[in-house]
């Protein structure tokens, strides 16, 4: 959950979203080390006297075209790591099929005989205290925690996107046609997000929230709802 006056991203939940701060964090050095780079040399040129040095450096321009490939290779094979671990499904324990209308969610536990529910917005006027407005659901997504969990997502209507930014997850809702991507949650914890597709008046008006417990509580609340 974000703060007032937070600048960062919020605490990963999930083993993917801890590499994509990690690979935030080492591009952010990377950025920080070519703008020093650039005002130092920016400054040496304005304080020193031009010469031939200056003027005609065949080694100068090899280092300077080297040098970027190389920073370039830095950035693209963690980048590529991630992405692979993010496209990777291994046997999920358990599959959730989320499916974006205007302007809630329904879910699908499709593992289970009959177990599935909308889940709409709560409004302000109903909202109890000490809930956030705005981002709070009458039913919230359960996961067990530290299981593979495999969300297949689609629209009903028009596109949306199912987006959990403290697990990493952010996959479309497109109308027609199944997207698919996986987390774990490495915590219990409420999770927050919205809709991140604009899909009409109301697009503001369609949280989600996650709930990761352990197995046992997740045991007793799918059995207590599909009965």
């Amino acid at each position: 959950m974000a703060n007032h006056s937070q600048f960062g991203f919020q605490d990963a939940s999930s083993p993917i979203m801890e590499e994509l701060v990690e690979f935030h964090d080492h591009a952010l050095m990377v950025a920080l080390a070519i703008c020093s780079l650039v005002l130092y040399l920016l400054a040496l040129m304005l304080m020193e006297k031009l010469s031939s040095n200056t003027v005609d450096a065949q080694e100068v321009e090899l280092i300077w075209t080297i040098l970027p490939a190389i920073v370039l290779i830095l950035l693209a094979l963690p980048s590529l790591q991630i992405l692979y671990m993010m496209d990777e499904i291994d046997e999920p324990d358990l599959t959730l099929k989320a499916i974006g209308h205007q302007w809630y969610w329904s879910y699908e536990y499709t593992d289970f005989k009959d177990l599935s529910f909308d889940s709409y917005m709560i409004p302000t006027t109903e909202l109890p205290l000490g809930h956030f407005r705005l981002l709070e659901v009458d039913h919230r997504v359960v996961v067990p925690m530290e299981s593979p969990i495999r969300i297949i997502v689609t629209a009903g209507d028009v596109l949306h996107s199912w987006a959990i930014p403290t697990l990493g997850v952010k996959t479309d809702a497109i109308p027609g046609r199944l997207n698919q991507t996986s987390f774990i949650t490495t915590r219990p914890g409420i999770f927050y997000g919205q809709c991140s597709e604009i899909c009409g008046a109301n697009h503001s008006y369609m949280p989600i929230v996650v709930e990761s417990a352990p197995l046992t509580y997740f045991e007793n609340w799918s059995s207590l709802l599909s009965s």
